[in-house]
């Protein structure tokens, strides 16, 4: 690799860690303790940065677990997974300015396109809103008042007296697949994430937005959400994907997908596509597994390999454009520490550095 990238991992905020996928463990639940401990040992082993997800149905609030984590934290980013649709865009402002201040500006803001809880709002809809709260908040957390009058945010106010220190608003990470999701990433987020796909469905998607984003003046860079499974044998790491799935039921696979907000959306289609294209091991390309998909929405493929084999895909998608890494992997703690000593030493890698573009709404 010739330029670094971003290497992130994931606290389990969210309900989603196993030793076994689909057999829930007391002592892997979302809660303070095990998410600290996992954010913690992922500043300890060298990663830049920490996916805090989202989920109002789902595990802990990653909000409330930013700025309880932020002061415990020294180097680390804190990726915080925000729901545009759950707090008025003035109020999250003055969460994530005090957040970042926290941290010593180590925030970074992963937009999530939310319903209100007990609402459902149509897919356009719901990110013509997004893309509209995007634009007033990059305002107010850049210190600049807003006299803002759209389809759904209707407001006119002064920024929140905490403010991001000169910072400006730190840059939006986003992900979404569709159409609608599309077109929002392209005018407002600075950090496209996508789920795993193929290597040539890779470069359509980043092909495809970076042409949207060019037709609105605006510039994207891309990251790639997956779970991991290193070990020192191409062999050692198939049988651990394959002890991860051995007491699953399916009936409670189906169950885990479905109670996802976004399991239905066109991400989880993909993914379950890459389920149906794979060989009878789950392998949609030797290093790709989708196994991990059938217990999970959202992220559904793993990159399993040996350690040169997981640094060669990870090159691999570096040069067709990825700039960041949100990686992962069950039971979480224990494979951040595996991914820490096997593969991460050999990755250049810092935190990325993103100017943020202009939110363009129409």
């Amino acid at each position: 690799m010739s330029h670094p990238v971003e290497v992130a991992w994931f606290a389990a905020l969210c309900d989603d860690d196993y030793e076994w996928l689909g057999v829930p463990d007391p002592l892997l639940r979302s809660t303070w303790e095990h998410c600290r401990t996992i954010t913690l040992a992922a500043e300890r082993y060298g990663y830049d940065n920490i996916l805090l997800p989202s989920g109002y149905a789902l595990g802990i609030d990653s909000v409330a677990f930013a700025a309880g984590v932020a002061a415990m934290t020294e180097r680390i980013r804190l990726l915080l997974a925000a729901g545009v649709g759950a707090l008025v865009a003035p109020q999250l402002a003055r969460q994530l300015a005090t957040i970042d201040q926290q941290a010593g500006g180590r925030l970074t803001i992963n937009v999530i396109s939310s319903d209100v809880p007990g609402e459902r709002l149509p897919s356009d809809a719901r990110y013509r809103r997004t893309l509209e709260v995007m634009a007033v908040l990059r305002d107010l957390l850049d210190g600049k008042t807003v006299d803002f009058h759209g389809e759904f945010v209707d407001l006119t106010v002064e920024p929140p007296r905490v403010t991001m220190d000169g910072r400006g608003c730190p840059p939006y990470y986003f992900g979404g697949l569709s159409d609608e999701a599309r077109a929002c990433a392209a005018a407002g987020a600075d950090v496209y994430l996508t789920w795993p796909d193929t290597t040539d469905g890779l470069v359509e998607t980043i092909d495809d937005l970076r042409a949207r984003a060019t037709a609105l003046g605006r510039s994207l860079r891309f990251g790639w959400r997956s779970h991991v499974i290193v070990r020192d044998t191409e062999s050692e790491a198939r049988a651990a994907a394959r002890r991860l799935l051995s007491r699953l039921d399916d009936d409670e696979g189906a169950r885990i997908r479905s109670r996802s907000l976004d399991s239905t959306s066109a991400g989880v289609r993909r993914q379950a596509e890459l389920r149906e294209e794979a060989d009878d091991e789950g392998y949609v390309e030797r290093h790709l597994w989708t196994g991990v998909g059938r217990a999970r929405s959202g992220a559904g493929a793993a990159i399993v390999g040996d350690p040169d084999q997981v640094l060669g895909k990870l090159e691999e998608l570096r040069d067709v454009g990825v700039d960041a890494f949100i990686l992962s992997g069950y039971p979480h703690l224990a494979e951040c520490d595996l991914f820490a000593r096997h593969v991460l030493p050999r990755l250049p890698h810092a935190p990325l550095v993103v100017a943020p573009s202009p939110v363009v709404v129409p």
